[in-house]
C-alpha cells in the first residue's frame, strides 16, 4: 500500500490517478473529511484524515503503508515541521521508502518555499529512509487561472516581466513520473529535475494558447501591488503573499529554467509540450 499525503490537492490526486491506473493499492491522507467520497471514487482503498502537525494522525497513516509519497500545501510555512515529524513517524514503524514532492531548483533562498524545501531535502539526506526526491517546475495548469481572462478579453496576466523565461511542467507527466519511481525498482537515492519545457517567455506562452483557441492572446504584466491587491480580496493570507511576491520578484530577476531530458527518460517518451497541453485544454472547454 502506498500513502499519498496532501491527497485532497491537485497534486494529490493526480498522482493518485497516476497510481491507481498502475494497479497500485493507494491510502490517503487528508485534513478534511469532505474528500473522502471523491478520492474513494477514484479508487483510494482508505481514507486518513488528520494534520500534518498530528504526530498521531500521521503515525495512524502510515502503518501498515510500504512507501509513502509526500506532498506538503502548497507555500505552507511550516513545511519543515511537517516533513521532521512524518520522517520520524516513518523511520519509528519500519516504512522506509519516501518519495518527497519537492520543487525546481530548491536552492534558490530568495524564494522561502523552495528554501524550505532544500531543508526538508536535507533531512531526507540525513535519514535512515530509502528516498527519491523529484523537483517538478510550475505546473502548466497554473496558466489555467488565466483561462476566462485569455477566452473573454485576449488578455494573460503575470506580476513579472513579460520576457520572464519559466519552464513548465504538465501535472499529468509529474504524476506518472511519481507513479514510476514508486512502483519500480531501480530510484532509491535518486533526485530527477521533473521538466517538461525548455524555458518559455511568457510572450511564447501566450502564443500557444491562442493558438489553441484560434485568437490572439496579449501577454501583460501586472504591478505586484495591483495582484497583492486581487490576492487580498481573494482572500490569501499574508504569509502566502509575501512568498508568492518573493517568487515573483526572483522570476523578474532570473526565471526558473531546466531541461526536460531526465522527464523524457523517466517517462520513456518526449513530456508534454505546451502546445499540446493548450490544445487538450481549448477541446475540454470547447
Amino acid at each position: 500500500m502506498i500513502l499519498v499525503t496532501g491527497a485532497g490537492g491537485k497534486t494529490g490526486k493526480a498522482v493518485i490517478k497516476a497510481l491507481v491506473a498502475r494497479g497500485a493499492v493507494v491510502r490517503a491522507f487528508v485534513r478534511r473529511a469532505e474528500h473522502d467520497s471523491t478520492l474513494t471514487a477514484m479508487g483510494v482503498g482508505d481514507v486518513v484524515v488528520g494534520d500534518m502537525n498530528d504526530a498521531l494522525a500521521i503515525s495512524r497513516a502510515i502503518k501498515g503503508t510500504d512507501a509513502i509519497y509526500h506532498i506538503c500545501p502548497n507555500v505552507h510555512p511550516h513545511e519543515v515541521a511537517f516533513a521532521r515529524l512524518l520522517i520520524a513517524a516513518a523511520t519509528g514503524l519500519g516504512v522506509s521508502r519516501l518519495v518527497y514532492h519537492s520543487v525546481l531548483h530548491p536552492q534558490i533562498e530568495t524564494m522561502p518555499h523552495h528554501w524550505n524545501k532544500m531543508r526538508v531535502e536535507e533531512m531526507l539526506f540525513g535519514s535512515a529512509l530509502d528516498i527519491t526526491i523529484l523537483q517538478p517546475a510550475a505546473y502548466m495548469q497554473n496558466s489555467l487561472a488565466q483561462w476566462d481572462s485569455m477566452v473573454g478579453a485576449g488578455v494573460y496576466r503575470v506580476p513579472y516581466p513579460i520576457e520572464t523565461q519559466l519552464s513548465l511542467v504538465d501535472l499529468d507527466d509529474v504524476a506518472e513520473a511519481a507513479a514510476i519511481v514508486l512502483t519500480n525498482a531501480g530510484h532509491s537515492g535518486a533526485t530527477y529535475e521533473l521538466v517538461g519545457t525548455p524555458p518559455l517567455s511568457q510572450i511564447e506562452i501566450v502564443r500557444a494558447f491562442g493558438q489553441a483557441l484560434s485568437k490572439t492572446v496579449h501577454a501583460e504584466a501586472e504591478t505586484i501591488e495591483n495582484w497583492e491587491q486581487r490576492a487580498r480580496a481573494a482572500g490569501m493570507d499574508d504569509y502566502q503573499r509575501q512568498t508568492l511576491i518573493k517568487m515573483f520578484r526572483a522570476y523578474a530577476r532570473d526565471g526558473l529554467k531546466g531541461n526536460p531530458n531526465v522527464l523524457t527518460w523517466l517517462l520513456g517518451r518526449p513530456s508534454t509540450s505546451l502546445a499540446a497541453f493548450a490544445a487538450r485544454m481549448a477541446a475540454s472547454h470547447a
